[in-house]
């Protein structure tokens, strides 16, 4: 019995569990096994509409064995702990699984890029929870300014800092400037619109890297006449409890920063041998493969393949990539040439909050309500499963027809700046 191991269950390793269940569905001596930590598949592309109360968490994840359904591969809920390339072992938790042939789709994490108080002062905005959690902080901190008397203080907890524009960066804070001028200026009366800063902090000087600069230039033209403050060549260089110094210079007074900033690989990843990119990824060959190692195809956000280690890190090539490595395992069983990967973009689809987006697709660049309808159709369509679908599109109506949801459901912690308490 040959074993494929899949380590991921993000849009990458997912794409190649069920890519490789279907090439190799009669074939019984093959097994097909998935390991992740997490015993669902996260829509991150939804993550910023969590935390502006657009649309319920659960209805972005799918539990994996619902996906599986009646597919042959095997799913096991592991941690995994080291991969020994040698012996062609993964140790998890529970002990260790051996593999004939292994993909690596572990994503990504978080990089505070050696800014000191980052990791302990900010939030990071990667993972479903962390979108909960800066909902609930959003919230939490309106209740307080609602009827806190010192207005210097109450600014500060309205101002919000987003140190990074990017795409996540970027519909981030869009969603946060629909949450807070549509939703909370409206229900918390001691809160005026004047009070709320949305601030974004980039290190360089454009927003959006990798967009074509008439889309980008558009953007930032459009989070100005909103409102947001754009700081371009604005470094954060220090974080701290209550705020965030910029150019080791300026203080930027903010009860919340978010860290949008940087990801690097995950660190199973950058201990795999051989050569890895500035940000630890693992640099692959032309087929997806280690050179030295052709049996380990790694793909998504763990991989910088030599043929295009400029793709961004978006899901449509993280699903490529998964996509092509299963088929060239199969050609390795089979003992055919394998394939190469040349990036094709697919299109870029930005959302820029409630009625208005910024799209490159087809050829054609466009933006406004038609490319936000777009930008959902899209995002719908690329859903897990009809239910899941019908969930978020039903939430997306609920959202224009009624108020979204300021419920706090998870435990406060105590905040400094009030000395109430404030979600965590």
């Amino acid at each position: 019995m040959k074993r494929i191991l899949v380590l991921g269950a993000g849009f990458g390793g997912l794409q190649a569990t069920i890519d490789l269940d279907r090439i190799f569905r009669r074939e019984r001596e093959i097994e097909i096994l998935l390991v992740s930590e997490q015993n669902l598949f996260l829509f991150t592309p939804l993550l910023p509409e969590i935390a502006s109360s657009y649309i319920n968490p659960r209805h972005i994840v799918q539990a994996v064995r619902d996906i599986r359904g009646r597919r042959r591969f095997g799913f096991q809920r592991e941690l995994v702990r080291a991969i020994d390339v040698s012996r062609r072992q993964v140790e998890l938790a529970s002990g260790t699984l051996s593999y004939d042939s292994l993909v690596v789709a572990l994503g990504s994490r978080t990089d505070y890029l050696g800014v000191p108080g980052a990791r302990e002062h900010t939030w990071d905005f990667k993972t479903l929870e962390d979108a909960v959690v800066l909902r609930e902080r959003i919230l939490d901190l309106c209740e307080h300014a609602d009827h806190t008397a010192d207005e210097a203080v109450r600014r500060q907890m309205m101002t919000f800092v987003i140190v990074g524009a990017g795409y996540t960066g970027v519909e981030l804070v869009s969603e946060m400037h629909d949450f807070l001028f549509h939703y909370v200026v409206g229900r918390y009366r001691g809160i005026s619109p004047a009070e709320i800063r949305l601030i974004v902090v980039e290190d360089a000087q454009e927003i959006l890297r990798g967009v074509h600069p008439k889309l980008a230039k558009h953007a930032k033209k459009r989070l100005q006449v909103e409102g947001i403050e754009i700081r371009l060549g604005a470094r954060a260089t220090r974080c701290f409890p209550g705020g965030v110094e910029v150019n080791s210079s300026q203080i930027i007074p903010a009860e919340t920063v978010v860290w949008a900033a940087g990801v690097r690989a995950h660190e199973l990843v950058e201990a795999l041998p051989g050569p890895h990119d500035r940000i630890g990824r693992a640099i692959v060959n032309e087929h997806l493969q280690l050179e030295t190692h052709p049996e380990i195809f790694v793909v998504g956000d763990s991989a910088a393949a030599v043929t295009a280690p400029e793709a961004p890190r978006v899901a449509p090539v993280a699903i490529a990539h998964g996509r092509l490595a299963a088929r060239n395992i199969a050609h390795l069983e089979k003992g055919e040439p394998l394939e190469s990967y040349r990036y094709t973009s697919q299109g870029i689809l930005i959302s820029l909050g409630m009625n208005y987006a910024v799209v490159d697709i087809w050829g054609l660049k466009f933006s406004g309500y038609f490319a936000w309808l777009l930008w959902n159709a899209v995002h719908l369509f690329k859903l897990a499963g009809l239910k899941k679908q019908l969930q978020v599109a039903i939430d997306w109506w609920l959202a224009v027809v009624f108020p979204r949801d300021a419920s706090i459901v998870r435990r406060p912690r105590r905040c400094k700046l009030c000395g109430t308490d404030a979600a965590q």
